[in-house]
Formats: C-alpha cells, sequence, structure tokens
C-alpha cells in the first residue's frame, strides 16, 4: 500500500565557508540538520565549511514523523543540530527517530547537539506524585543510541548527569558578552531577576568586573509574582539583568521596571535561550530594557520587539563540534557559570 508524506522537511546540503574551516581531509565527519532550527545547523555547516548531509523529515498523513537519511552513514562521526524547543514534543521525538536512523545505519558516532534542552525544569523530584522529565528525556536519547550530547546552557546543571554518556555543557555568556562590552554600558551592575539566577549573574559580574544586584522575588500564588526591593545599588547605574531564559517574559520584565524605579539609568538583558511564549512578545516589546540580547540556540520568527537583539551561537558550537571531532579538549570553551 502506498503511503504519501506530507509537509516534507528537506535539508539542503549548500553551505557559506567561513574562515573557521573543518579539515576537507574529513571525510568521516557528517553535520545533520533536524527541522527545528535548520539554519542554525546551515550556519554551523557554514563555520566548518562542510556540507550538511542530506536528510527528509516528513510526515505522513496522520501526522507520524518519517526519515530517511540519503547520505551512506557507515563508520562515520555524526552530528545532529536539533533544538528541543516548542514544538517540544514533536521536535524531541524527530531527535530520537534522527538517531535511530544513525544507529540503525551503522554510523561509527553520534553526538546530539541540543542548543537548546527542553524538559529541564522538571529535575528533581519537589512534591509527591510528580517526573523527573529531564531525567526521563536523557534515558531516552541514551537508549536511542545517542553517545554524546553537546548543549548550551541547561537550566538545571545537575541535569549532566542524568546521562550516562559524554555531555559537552556549553554557555552562550561568552558570545552574548561581546555584544553587552560593545553596547558601552557605564558604572555597570549586573543583576539576577531572582535568587535562582544570582550564581549565573555573579560570572557575569566577575567578568565584566561589575557590582552584583538581586531583585527580590516572591510567589504569593502559582501565577503570581511579587517583585518590591533591590538588593544592591543600582541608583544612577547602568544594570545588566541575566537570566537563562526568557519563557513568558513576566519575571524578567517586572524586574527590569522595578530597577528602573529604583533609579537605575539604563536597564539591558542578557538571556541564552527566547523560547517566547504566550504574552512573551506583548510584554518585551513594553519592556523598559532599552535592548534585550538573546542567543539563536532557538528559532525566532513572526513580529519580534525592536529592542530584541539575536547573538549567533553557531561559532562556538562550530568549535566545540571540531574540537569534539578531532577528539580534543573542550576546556577552552567552557565558561563556568557558576564560578564565584
Amino acid at each position: 500500500m502506498t503511503r504519501t508524506l506530507q509537509a516534507p522537511h528537506q535539508i539542503s546540503p549548500k553551505t557559506h565557508p567561513a574562515p573557521d574551516a573543518m579539515p576537507s581531509t574529513s571525510e568521516r565527519f557528517r553535520l545533520i540538520a533536524g527541522s527545528a532550527h535548520p539554519e542554525l545547523a546551515r550556519e554551523i555547516a557554514g563555520q566548518l565549511d562542510v556540507p550538511l548531509a542530506s536528510a527528509y523529515v516528513g510526515r505522513f498523513p496522520d501526522g507520524e514523523i518519517d526519515i530517511k537519511i540519503q547520505d551512506d552513514m557507515r563508520g562515520t562521526d555524526v552530528f545532529i543540530c536539533q533544538p528541543t524547543c516548542p514544538p517540544v514534543n514533536e521536535n524531541i521525538f524527530e531527535l530520537l527517530l534522527l538517531i535511530d536512523t544513525l544507529r540503525r545505519a551503522s554510523a561509527g558516532r553520534i553526538t546530539a547537539v541540543i542548543p537548546y534542552f527542553g524538559y529541564a525544569r522538571k529535575d528533581r523530584k519537589d512534591e509527591g506524585r510528580v517526573p523527573i522529565s529531564a531525567k526521563l528525556v536523557a534515558n531516552t536519547l541514551v537508549s536511542a543510541g545517542c553517545d554524546r550530547v553537546l548543549t548550551i546552557d541547561l537550566h538545571a546543571q545537575q541535569i549532566q548527569g542524568f546521562f550516562d554518556i559524554p555531555v559537552d555543557h556549553l554557555w552562550a555568556r561568552p558570545v552574548l558578552e561581546e555584544a553587552v562590552r560593545g553596547a558601552g554600558l557605564e558604572n555597570l551592575v549586573v543583576c539576577s531577576p531572582d535568587v535562582g539566577g544570582v550564581k549565573l549573574a555573579r560570572a557575569w559580574a566577575k567578568s565584566l568586573d561589575a557590582s552584583l544586584a538581586i531583585v527580590d522575588k516572591r510567589r504569593t500564588s502559582s501565577e503570581n509574582v511579587v517583585m518590591e526591593n533591590v538588593i544592591g545599588e543600582v541608583d544612577g547605574c547602568d544594570v545588566l539583568l541575566t537570566d537563562d531564559m526568557i519563557s513568558t517574559g513576566g519575571t524578567i520584565t517586572q524586574a527590569a521596571r522595578i530597577l528602573k524605579e529604583k533609579g537605575a539609568n539604563r536597564v539591558c538583558i542578557a538571556v541564552a535561550h527566547a523560547v517566547l511564549c504566550g504574552p512573551a512578545r506583548e510584554r518585551l516589546a513594553e519592556c523598559p530594557a532599552e535592548i534585550i540580547w538573546v542567543s539563536n540556540t532557538i528559532p525566532l520568527e513572526g513580529d519580534l520587539p525592536p529592542t530584541l537583539k539575536t547573538v549567533s551561537v553557531a561559532p562556538l558550537l562550530a568549535r566545540a563540534v571540531t574540537r569534539i571531532h578531532r577528539e580534543e579538549s573542550l576546556s577552552a570553551l567552557f565558561w563556568d557559570g557558576g564560578s564565584s
């Protein structure tokens, strides 16, 4: 019986060369793009000066995902670029199918390049009768045949320990910091929007030789958050708000407003992941922050606030992929977000 594929996603193998090129002698290297963020995969391929492997991702009439890798993968070192961003379930399962396809095609090693790791909020059992979702996703990736994971800014660092395979955890801070340094901020204070982000903010403050502040956030219910106080001096200062992600935009927007009320001159925001779900875009459009820097770990489409600026992590990931392929150390690429 003939089955008809719907909404195919064909990855073009064409890329543009860049100075940081992978040696042409590496014939046993392949980079594959999932359908979650093909543009980022193309940027990485351009940085490496290698073609993307030809891959087909389609849908059967009932919505099931259909995969076809059209290049020979036997014995190759394969990297799959697939952030597990919304639609999260679709992108995770597509990644699993790509891994399974490569395993059955006798790939030598399979590395999942997951710039944004979904299901990371549930990293522990903090109350009865709840899952540890991040652990389940880790188990599933390993069971599917993944040999290694490369990711950026995990929501909780302990998720690295959920895997029984190597995990290379990078930070978007070095690429974001380049943009921040070029903004001409003076008398700088780095601020965390809540207590949970203090370690990240402290690392930013140390690197930028800035003071540290914290917004006092108290949750009055599952939906309501109250911000009234700022721990630290921000009056007359330029303030950089840092966090790992912007989801609905509520916390970061309220934090920016309270900082302006407390006398901050300029307020800017730097975050790794722009999830931007629900009312996030509307909230950010009304946010008093002058600039909102985000990385491109997640594809950004549609109407975006004019203050939102995207910084590419493709060069960072390309360097990491090169070092992994060459069996070289990645230590030079690690920026410890928990350093003090």
